[in-house]
């Protein structure tokens, strides 16, 4: 968690950089995530009121949208494609396999803070599926073997 000295005047600069624009909730929400890696809870109060807008409305915007954090993620994110041509070639049996194999579910970290998992809708790689971005590097026609393979190059 970033030490409270450090996230409000960081977020404040964040929401000055915004000011005046209009419907300027997600571009913050990005920023703050870019900043601290994720969207701190502290940092919502702040937003909210910025944005003329209750607290649970903030976090109901941060929680909707899959790609924002409510924790600090892993050193490598991992996103895993559950679009329909992905499924088609056997995504969801390999996506069981890689959950396995983490030890974690869905949004989970691994209990050494390496890799997360996360969901995505679609990659536009159909023709290559199944799937998956690791770091926003994307990889086509993934397999366990493929994963194995990256997984393993990773520190």
């Amino acid at each position: 968690m970033p030490d409270s000295a450090d996230l409000e005047p960081r977020v404040r600069e964040i929401l000055d950089a915004h000011s005046g624009v209009e419907g300027a909730l997600l571009p913050i929400l990005h920023a703050v995530q870019d900043a601290f890696g994720y969207v701190p809870e502290e940092a919502l109060p702040l937003i909210a009121a910025d944005q003329t807008l209750s607290k649970a409305e903030a976090y109901g915007v941060l929680t909707f949208y899959h790609d924002f954090r409510t924790r600090p993620a892993g050193r490598h994110v991992l996103k895993l494609c559950r679009a329909e041509a992905c499924k088609a070639m056997g995504a969801d049996r390999l996506h069981t396999q890689i959950r396995t194999k983490l030890g974690i579910d869905w949004h989970g970290t691994t209990a050494d803070g390496r890799i997360t998992l996360e969901p995505v809708f679609c990659l536009g790689l159909c023709a290559n599926g199944p799937s998956a971005m690791i770091d926003g590097r994307v990889v086509g026609r993934l397999d366990t073997a493929k994963f194995d393979a990256i997984v393993g190059g990773l520190e």
